[in-house]
């Protein structure tokens, strides 16, 4: 973007023979062949740049600069000279549209889980937003962000500006010969194409949306690693969006105003540029941007002051009156304490906090303060947050949540701000994490007798290991050990029943511990026991044999007797079974 034709001119400090020099200076500094300044990084107006050379194709921007004064509460005012009024310049101009300020907060939360090295404050997007459009013509958006009406340059066509032909078939700036800057962020078309974002999440990239927009003027900022606390990175960044240094002084300067301080105001209630505009590219509403010349007034006879300039007589514009804001607070008051410790990889104990006090050192609810982590660690709050909003309640208290001090031992500050107020820092440093105990890398058994028990029987060996760690003995290192099966060996648990799994174990200084006795159960078998030391495991053969049989007593048996047969005899036999001659003769 070449620096604009029409320039701001301050009430009472020129005259419109001296607007018409200027304008025609500036206009001659941009005709086409005007040479490039190879210094500042200005390229010529008349030259044919890339289309890769600037996000806006460096067209005009406007060249409103911010109030001297400091930005104030929306109902403070300051009498301008010469015109017997009082404007409230430095409240309106830091009035922000609700949704184009939500819309810049938005891109800077993104970005700092999308890229933290980056650091984007939201006030240098408003600052390029209130150059480039007028923060979208005063907040000219609907709920969602579109513009109420497109926001377009002047044609790219090589007269006054860069020639750039069409590169979009004329989808986003209506024209299908050249390009022309778009949207609230003056994005061409071809910048758009690569650097497009989707800000509020309905699936498209539309340059006329303040939350897409936005986005993606934060990601082409922090574009090549670059860091937006460092000046020479923010310089070159705001140079990459329009090639002028007069821009880069424009848009610096309201950067530093936003940052003392904003409140929000209605959408579409804005204060809109006053820059003129002599080609109304910007669809400038009427009563803004008035070209119309002022009058210079005769001096009395004898008058000694310089004559001072009047103005037509306007009709002030119908503004919305911005909500009000919590009255007078003009200091945070540290409320926890200002040290804060932690250890990597854990969360800090204490939680930044701060009590908002007005000029009487009353407590100010509803003030909203930011918390800002500042510096180089790894430290966060939820969300992957580097800044957090807390609004204070009745007692004017707001408590940070709770942070995370990441894995980067160091120290950073955690800084509260408020509008119109002195920053609070609070210390914080993360320790390292302490070196974790060494783990058991081998286990060992310090006996090689077999392990072997009759069934009924306990096991005479005690079954005692070693655990070691790169060869040494390991202390404290923990033990479990559990045996295979439902059936067969087992410990006794306290109260005499049988377990099969043991824990809680712990080595001693020689790296060794023995496990509670061993009984071999009722079943014969080969059983495994194994041995666990901080994930080491150790596979020991249990065996079980059957205990020996004994045959039964008995008493001999003997057979059973059998009486002798008789049989009846005659008188001179010999009766059977009786030997021969031994009978008794019957009488």
């Amino acid at each position: 973007m070449a620096a604009q034709f029409g320039r701001r001119l301050r009430k009472g400090a020129t005259t419109t023979a001296v607007a018409a020099i200027a304008v025609a200076a500036l206009s001659a500094s941009q005709a086409p062949g005007a040479a490039g300044n190879p210094a500042t990084g200005q390229a010529a107006a008349g030259a044919k740049p890339s289309p890769d050379s600037a996000a806006t194709g460096n067209s005009p921007y406007y060249t409103d600069l911010p109030p001297l004064t400091t930005p104030g509460v929306p109902d403070a005012s300051i009498g301008l000279p010469g015109d017997g009024t009082t404007t409230p310049v430095g409240a309106a101009e830091a009035g922000l549209p609700a949704t184009v300020l939500d819309a810049y907060k938005k891109a800077q939360t993104a970005i700092e889980t999308a890229d933290p090295s980056c650091r984007l404050p939201w006030q240098l997007l408003a600052a390029i937003g209130k150059v480039e459009s007028g923060q979208a013509r005063g907040g000219q958006v609907d709920a969602q962000g579109n513009t109420t009406k497109p926001i377009r340059g002047p044609v790219l066509n090589g007269i006054g500006f860069a020639n750039i032909s069409d590169t979009d078939k004329g989808e986003f700036d209506g024209d299908a010969t050249y390009d022309r800057a778009i949207g609230p962020m003056q994005f061409i078309p071809s910048t758009w194409a690569r650097s497009g974002k989707d800000g509020n999440g309905d699936g498209r990239k539309d340059p006329n949306n303040i939350y897409d927009a936005a986005l993606a003027a934060g990601h082409y900022l922090c574009a090549g690693s670059r860091d937006m606390t460092n000046p020479q990175d923010r310089d070159k960044a705001i140079l990459s969006y329009n090639h002028s240094q007069e821009y880069l002084r424009t848009v610096l300067s309201w950067f530093e105003y936003y940052k003392r301080g904003t409140h929000e105001v209605p959408d579409g209630s804005g204060v809109q540029p006053t820059t003129p505009d002599p080609d109304s590219h910007r669809n400038t509403p009427s009563g803004t941007g008035s070209t119309t010349p002022t009058t210079p007034t005769t001096p009395a006879p004898g008058a000694t002051k310089p004559p001072v300039a009047t103005k037509p007589p306007a009709k002030p514009p119908t503004t919305t009156k911005p909500p009000t804001t919590p009255a007078g607070p003009v200091k945070l008051q540290q409320t926890s304490a200002q040290k804060l410790a932690a250890v990597a990889g854990g969360n800090f104990t204490g939680r930044p906090a701060v009590r908002a006090l007005n000029a009487a050192g009353k407590p100010v609810a509803g003030v909203k303060v930011d918390f800002t982590v500042i510096g180089a660690t790894g430290a966060r709050f939820p969300g992957n947050a580097l800044r957090t909003t807390v609004t204070t309640g009745k007692d004017g208290t707001a408590t940070a949540p709770v942070l995370a001090a990441g894995r980067q031992a160091g120290s950073f500050v955690v800084r509260a701000t408020a509008p119109g107020t002195p920053a609070a820092e609070f210390w914080a440093t993360v320790k390292a994490a302490p070196a974790p105990a060494p783990k058991a890398d081998a286990l060992a058994r310090t006996s090689q007798a077999a392990l072997k028990a009759e069934a009924g029987a306990a096991f005479a060996t005690a079954v005692e290991v070693k655990a070691t760690a790169d060869g040494k003995a390991l202390a404290g290192a923990t033990v479990s050990a559990v045996i295979t099966g439902t059936k067969g060996p087992y410990f006794k648990a306290a109260d005499g029943t049988a377990v099969r799994t043991v824990g809680g174990l712990t080595t001693g200084a020689d790296g060794t511990v023995t496990l509670p006795k061993l009984y071999a159960g009722d079943t014969a078998g080969t059983y495994v026991l194994r041995i666990v030391a901080d994930g080491v495991a150790l596979n020991v053969q249990l065996t079980v044999t059957a205990a020996p049989t004994t045959p039964p007593t008995t008493p001999p048996t003997t057979p059973p007797t059998t009486p002798p047969t008789t049989t009846p005899t005659t008188p001179g036999t010999t009766p059977t079974g009786s030997p021969s001659g031994t009978g008794t003769p019957k009488p």
